[in-house]
């Protein structure tokens, strides 16, 4: 049962993790260039919410497509160490359920950590109107944050983790300023 628990704690950590990531990300990439972009308008509230909403909905729909492909090419794997002559067992069994609906778990605290990592930035860059780039700092300041306690959850660089991850965000940055989305 520890073994069990544990590994819910890993799953959670890493999907709260990608899910956060993404959704900085996602919300750097969209609003960047509205916020930088001489003339351009400071962050509303709704625009905020419609980015974090699309974050949530394609984050749902990769992470569980991804966690549920991941899933069942594990059930596949064991079937052939078994060396079962008929494939498609596992999946067709009570583990193919739990395969969906751990998929389904993992897709939902993902997606939901993509909406948080998404709003939280957007949400201080409507609070603060006159500073437009308080949207970028703030995102790529929590990318930071994220790296510093990743780095201490996998045991690694203390400097690396955060330079990797705020360097990311100041890359879709650019992007999103040259594209101009939003």
């Amino acid at each position: 049962m520890r073994l069990i628990r544990e590994s819910f704690r890993g799953n959670a950590l890493l999907s709260s993790v990608t899910g956060l990531t993404d959704g900085i990300l996602t919300a750097l990439t969209l609003a960047a260039g509205a916020l930088v972009a001489p003339g351009g308008h400071p962050v509303s509230v709704r625009l905020a919410l419609r980015i974090a909403v699309a974050a949530l909905v394609s984050g749902a729909f990769v992470f569980y497509v991804a966690q549920y492909s991941h899933l069942r090419g594990e059930l596949v794997r064991l079937e052939k160490q078994l060396s079962m002559t008929e494939h498609g067992r596992f999946a067709a069994s009570h583990l193919g359920r739990q395969v969906a609906a751990e998929a389904f778990t993992t897709a939902t605290v993902s997606s939901s950590a993509s909406f948080v990592g998404a709003l939280i930035p957007l949400l201080l860059g409507a609070l603060f109107p006159s500073f437009r780039w308080a949207a970028i700092v703030a995102s790529i300041g929590s990318l930071g944050i994220l790296g510093s306690v990743l780095a201490r959850v996998v045991r690694g660089s203390f400097w690396r983790w955060p330079a990797v991850l705020m360097a990311g965000g100041v890359v879709l940055s650019v992007l999103g300023a040259a594209l101009h989305i939003v």
